[in-house]
């Protein structure tokens, strides 16, 4: 047993060398990482995109069609930046880019409604971006809404109605709404707590299947598992000591980052935290020497490591919902670690529910975290026969 933990630690310090003179480690370890939850973290600090450009197509142009106008510009998430005269100016304003979305209102406007002609306004949006294009469409509607019942009170006050009889009319069920752990509905905590986690996951692997490549291209695989007698388990566990070392000390900084400094919603508590830490390493460096293990080439290896840390975005169910997709994709998401990760965060961290809720989750990363089983004699043989192809 002793002799088996100095094999360890002799192949940790080896690796730890290595770390210190590659660059790529440093890189792929270290420097970005950090800057990926900088990065999304900052992108996203007010919670919500403020002030996105829409344009304005008045044809009306009377005190009624710019009092909407004014009521579309006092929306937090709507800025109005431009008129146009036409609706095909306004079109390819929003072609390129300058604006989200814009407003149609159409000659005659308040002359029909003012005789309850019912006029008809119409709001153009662009959902290539999804949550631009779902918030303005909020704001438009909802502009559109409160001005046909400010037209409608107006008559109705006329009329003699009581303000109790008008809110009923325009306004008969009362919505309360009251989003489940976010009431500040901040994007940051719905998009930063699976971004980051997932870019990490990359990280992890790629620098997996890297470093066991590397041995190869660099020659000194048998001098690897000289150093563990061949044995390919402990060769295994010293050269990925040091990288799960680092990781769990990363994630532990984004968890403290994410929860104690930025102040996201976490009733599950610490338990699930570092839980869920330790299994998204295991799960991520059990699949980068699974990979390795299967097209034992470093380009290879690396290419189709990148795919599904690509692909692990769309599947993990984040932005879309599984359950909506075709089945067939809905099956293919359980071969993708992240997927089990979101599963935990959402049942256990972020909705508070017991581990227990996410058993299936958690054993399939425990399944990920042991794909290296089924891969290391043909590892091991990889390492003592073959040959380095660039």
């Amino acid at each position: 047993m002793k002799e088996r933990l100095r094999q360890i630690l002799q192949l940790g310090l080896r690796e730890c060398e290595i770390m210190r003179v590659n660059p790529v480690y440093f890189s792929c370890m270290i420097a970005f990482p950090i800057a990926v939850m900088l990065f999304f973290t900052s992108l996203m600090h007010s919670g919500q995109p403020v002030n996105m450009p829409v344009g304005v197509v008045d044809l009306d142009n009377t005190p009624t069609s710019r009092r909407l106008i004014r009521t579309l510009n006092s929306f937090q998430t709507t800025k109005v930046v431009a008129h146009y005269p036409n609706i095909n100016e306004a079109r390819t304003a929003m072609q390129r880019n300058e604006i989200y979305a814009f407003l149609l209102i159409p000659k005659k406007t308040t002359s029909n409604l003012m005789s309850s002609h019912q006029p008809k306004i119409s709001f153009y949006y662009s959902n290539t971006t999804l949550v631009s294009g779902a918030l303005l469409y909020r704001d438009l509607k909802a502009m559109s809404m409160l001005g046909s019942a400010s037209v409608g009170s107006t008559t109705m006050r006329a009329k003699g109605y009581t303000p109790s009889q008008i809110k009923s009319f325009l306004q008969p069920i009362s919505i309360d709404v009251h989003p489940v752990n976010n009431p500040w509905v901040n994007y940051n905590v719905y998009l930063s707590t699976i971004l980051v986690p997932g870019c990490m996951m990359l990280f992890m692997f790629l620098i997996t299947a890297y470093t066991l490549g590397a041995e190869l291209k660099f020659k000194s695989s048998k001098a690897w598992l000289k150093i563990s007698d061949d044995n390919i388990f402990i060769a295994l566990t010293g050269k990925l000591l040091p990288q799960v070392c680092i990781f769990m000390f990363l994630l532990l900084f984004y968890l403290y980052y994410m929860f104690g400094i930025l102040r996201f919603p976490h009733p599950g508590g610490i338990v699930p935290m570092l839980l869920l830490t330790l299994l998204t390493i295991l799960a991520a460096q059990g699949f980068g020497i699974f990979i390795f293990g299967l097209f034992p080439s470093l380009r290879m290896s690396l290419s189709i490591c990148s795919l599904w840390s690509v692909i692990s975005f769309s599947t993990a169910g984040s932005a879309f919902p599984i359950y909506a997709m075709d089945p067939q994709i809905e099956t293919l998401a359980q071969l993708f670690p992240l997927r089990h990760y979101y599963m935990i965060y959402q049942t256990c961290i972020f909705n508070g529910y017991p581990l227990s809720d996410a058993w299936v989750n958690i054993l399939a990363l425990v399944v990920f975290a042991c794909l290296p089983l089924f891969v290391v004699k043909k590892i091991k043989r990889v390492m003592k026969n073959y040959i380095y192809i660039p």
